[in-house]
């Protein structure tokens, strides 16, 4: 079976590749565009981004199954949240979609968010690193390197493949 993986960021791939384990899947990573902000600003925008890289790379792709996973920020009350978001689209059936890990960021980088700057750049800007979205992401700067990004993504791509499965089963 061929999983199509709508990014060619590495954290993200790996996260995939970290679930579905078994020798019966095959990869392959396009780059696709989300459709939305690259700084999606709401839960609502980065599953609407997840969902649509989905979609993109199972046609684009022509494989089995999309996967499309999305990072964001969502703005509360308490201040504005790490979020993450995935879909995994299969032919003639509806999106499977899944959230994960969210933390609060920390002031300096939300103002420079909230003026319309993106996190990547910010986070390379903060750490005076490059490439931070690639490699260890905000969430493993702000738990200190035990929550990298791809573990982050791992857990969504969990909780896709688990739904996948539960509707593989029931349909049997």
């Amino acid at each position: 079976m061929k999983i199509i993986i709508g990014t060619k960021n590495p954290a993200k791939i790996e996260a995939v590749k970290q679930i579905f384990t078994n020798n019966h899947y095959e990869f392959e990573a396009i780059n696709v565009a989300s459709g939305v902000s690259e700084q999606p600003f709401s839960d609502e925008e980065t599953i609407k981004g997840a969902i649509n890289r989905a979609k993109q790379a199972l046609i684009l792709g022509k494989g089995q199954i999309g996967i499309g996973l999305e990072g964001g920020v969502e703005d509360t009350v308490f201040g504005l949240f790490l979020c993450n978001w995935g879909a995994l689209v299969s032919e003639n059936e509806q999106p499977l979609i899944a959230g994960g890990a969210r933390i609060l960021l920390p002031e300096e980088v939300a103002d420079r968010l909230r003026k319309g700057e993106e996190l990547g750049p910010v986070m390379d800007d903060f750490t005076k690193k490059k490439n931070i979205r690639k490699n260890e992401g905000a969430i493993g700067i702000f738990t200190n390197g035990i929550i990298p990004r791809a573990d982050m993504f791992s857990h969504v791509t969990k909780l896709l493949f688990g739904q996948y499965q539960y509707r593989e089963n029931i349909t049997k």
